[in-house]
């Protein structure tokens, strides 16, 4: 990420929070800091219950917001790219087949996922003042209105 940032001329500001307790405090240093989006990672862990209010204060702060699931872009985050739910379920059914079938679990190879998906929700573009180019609205696999 950092050679990307750097080629984009784009400062990245690396912020971390382990719970809920802590997600006030890199807000809080991103707007000191005069961060111009968000971009979490992690799909889940012990962020997944509050995703609401993450994503309220995401708004809130006026940060536009990119996560990897579909869950939080349901819940206002801006956008959403990462693993399509559906490959991933389609590759863990085809794993569980094999070793159903006598496989050992440490036999089968490690995979990347090969699908991914898109998801911008309109309301929370609507709530920060922006407007998505249309390509992109074109190019994303769900817009959540």
């Amino acid at each position: 990420m950092e050679v990307g940032a750097r080629a984009l001329g784009v400062q990245l500001q690396l912020l971390e929070a382990r719970n809920l307790t802590e997600i006030d405090q890199p807000f809080a240093a991103a707007i000191r800091e005069g961060a111009g989006a968000l971009m979490v990672f992690g799909e889940g862990g012990p962020f997944v219950p509050h995703r609401t209010k993450i994503a309220d204060l995401a708004v809130k702060h006026r940060l536009p917001s990119i996560f990897g699931g579909r869950a939080f872009v349901e819940a206002g985050r801006l956008m959403g790219y990462g693993a399509s739910p559906s490959g991933r379920g389609q590759r863990i059914a085809a794993y569980v087949d094999k070793i159903l079938k006598g496989a050992k679990p440490a036999d089968l190879p490690i995979e990347l996922p090969t699908k991914f998906e898109l998801v911008i929700n309109l309301k929370t573009a609507q709530a920060l003042g922006l407007t998505i180019p249309p390509m992109l609205l074109f190019q994303a696999d769900e817009v959540i209105q």
